[in-house]
């Protein structure tokens, strides 16, 4: 992973875009693909406005396959008198600093475990304990402000360290796919951390307009006992999803005629944006190929730079192969 890819993975983390408020996600993406776009191979088609929400679309050539890629992240909202309503399933620790932004200004402050009440279950001689999620800070937030990760970027020769490699990795990984591509199309989605939204009118769209059938997920995955570090992204074949079994066979087939570095995941929980696809009409296979992380949804989170690495280029040789 180059230095510039780097810089960009951090401007990416450092956009404040939790699930509901991917609007700012999108502008920098257009922003960035209008000054940039000029020197890909092939100058993409921009799908937006009132219909997408909040979303964009590339459209490439004639594309037969889209690949999704999820801009929200999780964080938190400000309930009443500073207390936290999660956003997703953010992991953070006590202590954990948040940032934000409401009408009286700038917000960083400190998420606090803090022990309501305690009641006694008489008839079964044991304690409850009622815990809170509040904010430190040292005024009231106003209701309903969204509250992410301060950002601590690191890097050296082997991994990077920083909140919110899920999802902007998986940007970025889109971000690098498009400067190459010459069919196919890239849907920036809203909403995956809290269980999707977007992605529906998306595929119908694409369904409806290319007859496009077909998509991969530029998602992150998990290490997990099955998964290590530095052995390539991951194909997997199920979580709380399951796609269909002979698209996943060519996916497969594809990779290993690549000679990229992959593992294969087989996970009974979790979800992506290709549950959305699998609960949509439209008859449209999809797989989850992604870098896996440690640390999923806290501050710290982490990924490996040779996976992050054979991601990309996996993700080129299958575009241009399905």
């Amino acid at each position: 992973m180059n230095p510039k890819d780097l810089d960009l993975l951090k401007s990416l983390c450092q956009i404040h875009a939790p699930s509901g408020e991917e609007l700012s996600m999108r502008d920098w993406l257009l922003d960035y693909i209008h000054t940039n776009s000029s020197s890909w191979k092939v100058r993409p088609k921009l799908v937006y406005g009132d219909d997408f929400q909040d979303c964009l679309i590339l459209v490439f050539g004639e594309p037969r396959t889209a690949v999704y890629a999820h801009m929200d992240s999780v964080g938190y909202t400000v309930g009443y008198d500073n207390e936290l309503i999660k956003i997703g399933g953010p992991k953070a620790q006590h202590g954990a600093v948040l940032v934000g932004e409401d009408s009286k200004g700038s917000i960083l402050g400190k998420l606090n475990y803090v022990v309501e009440d305690e009641d006694e279950d008489q008839e079964r001689g044991r304690e409850t304990q009622v815990v809170k999620i509040m904010l430190d800070f040292d005024r009231e937030v106003d209701r309903g402000t969204s509250l992410t990760y301060q950002v601590d970027f690191q890097a050296d020769e082997q991994k990077v360290t920083t909140a919110y490699v899920d999802n902007r990795l998986g940007i970025l990984n889109a971000l690098k796919l498009a400067e190459t591509i010459e069919h196919g199309a890239i849907c920036f989605s809203a909403w995956e951390e809290v269980g999707g939204g977007s992605v529906g009118y998306l595929a119908r769209y694409l369904y409806a307009e290319y007859g496009v059938k077909q998509a991969l997920i530029s998602d992150i995955s998990w290490l997990t006992e099955g998964v290590s570090a530095e052995k390539g992204p991951v194909i997997s074949m199920r979580d709380s999803g399951i796609p269909r079994k002979a698209y996943i066979n060519r996916i497969i087939q594809l990779a290993r005629d690549s000679r990229i570095p992959f593992q294969l995941e087989v996970e009974s929980s979790g979800g992506s944006d290709g549950n959305a696809l699998q609960n949509s009409p439209y008859p449209i296979d999809w797989c989850f190929v992604g870098a896996a992380e440690e640390n999923v949804h806290m501050p710290n989170e982490t990924a490996y730079l040779k996976d992050i690495d054979h991601m990309f280029g996996l993700y080129e040789y299958l575009m241009a192969k399905l």
